[in-house]
């Protein structure tokens, strides 16, 4: 079930979901930060984040529904993911409501539907149901994500995510092929979008897809993610310095599965199993982007190490280590 649930015209916010008090280190934090990095978690409806992020108890439908106006108070918290359509496209009002509930500057990290980028649709039981014909299909893409979200969220759309899921041996196994059909892919959207590519097989990851990326001029999503390399790696294997903007999300612990990390962590309201050269990567990452005056946005997910917003807060201190030159970056992006 997605993790966040539709809103509707005319919903009054309930009085009973607010933003926990922000402790003064946390302001102080956010305040030496420079202007154009973006962190956020991957969704906001979590009942475990009572104290971290909400001020009192709420269930998650609650939450789903409601929360996103207490979720953007936090004082670091300037972005969220929004996932909820990888599993099904969203009209524009949809996306105008959720952006009718954050302050300026506040940015989504929006994933695409998983028709424009999986290939072959599978059934419960693993075995194939046949092909998908909006697979890499601009079109599509162009109808039923870009044109609506573009719509409803204006300013506040922050990176168009294209997530690939594991594309299967064929696909893989021809990484040229695979580059070749997503910059025609990539080249027919329109322009103007923050367009970003996740990748969940590191075979595609090499020089023909860098290319593509540069000729569309679309950003690589750092994925964190047990099927990818390392954070540096990737950086090292595409050249960080060819980013014009730096888009990391940061999604799941290595040796779990989604679903065991979601037994182990919940409610997600401690950090079970720090990752600290992976902050210790990231962090280096986005100081260095931030240095070079380049926007940076950084999703969290729960199944990192446990808490999300907890992994947002010790990343944005290893960060502000990181940058000496802080607070003067141009927010515009």
């Amino acid at each position: 079930m997605p993790d966040q649930l539709p809103l509707f015209e005319g919903q009054a916010l309930p009085a009973g979901v607010g933003a926990a008090p922000a402790a003064r280190d946390l302001q102080a934090l956010a305040a030496a930060l420079p202007a154009n990095l973006y962190l956020g978690t991957s969704s906001w409806s979590f009942p475990g984040w009572q104290g971290l992020v909400y001020d009192r108890a709420a269930d998650r439908r609650t939450l789903a529904r409601h929360g996103l106006a207490a979720y953007a108070r936090h004082p670091l918290l300037n972005a969220v993911g929004l996932d909820r359509g990888f599993h099904a496209p969203l009209d524009e009002q949809v996306y105008r409501s959720y952006a009718r509930q954050v302050p300026d500057g506040f940015r989504f990290v929006v994933k695409a539907p998983a028709a424009c980028t999986t290939p072959a649709w599978r059934g419960a039981s693993g075995r194939g149901r046949g092909k998908n014909p909006r697979y890499l299909d601009p079109d599509y893409a162009t109808r039923c994500f870009v044109e609506p979200c573009m719509a409803g969220l204006g300013r506040a759309a922050g990176p168009l995510v294209f997530q690939f899921p594991p594309q299967g041996r064929s696909i893989a196994g021809a990484p040229g092929t695979f580059a070749a059909a997503l910059r025609r892919f990539l080249g027919a959207l329109p322009p103007g979008p923050l367009y970003a590519v996740e990748l969940r097989d590191a075979a595609l990851l090499g020089e023909e897809y860098r290319r593509a990326l540069a000729a569309t001029g679309v950003q690589h999503c750092f994925g964190v993610h047990p099927r990818m390399p390392a954070v540096g790696r990737q950086a090292a294997l595409l050249g960080s310095a060819a980013q014009t903007v730096t888009v990391v999300r940061w999604n799941l612990q290595a040796g779990l599965g989604y679903e065991q990390a979601r037994e182990r962590y919940s409610p997600f309201d401690r950090l079970l199993d720090p990752d600290p050269e992976t902050r210790h990567a990231i962090a280096r990452l986005c100081a260095g982007a931030l240095r070079a005056g380049r926007a940076v946005y950084v999703s969290a997910n729960n199944k990192a190490e446990g808490s999300a917003p907890l992994t947002l807060i010790a990343l944005a201190r290893e960060i502000e280590r990181a940058c000496p030159d802080r607070g003067d970056q141009d927010g515009s992006a």
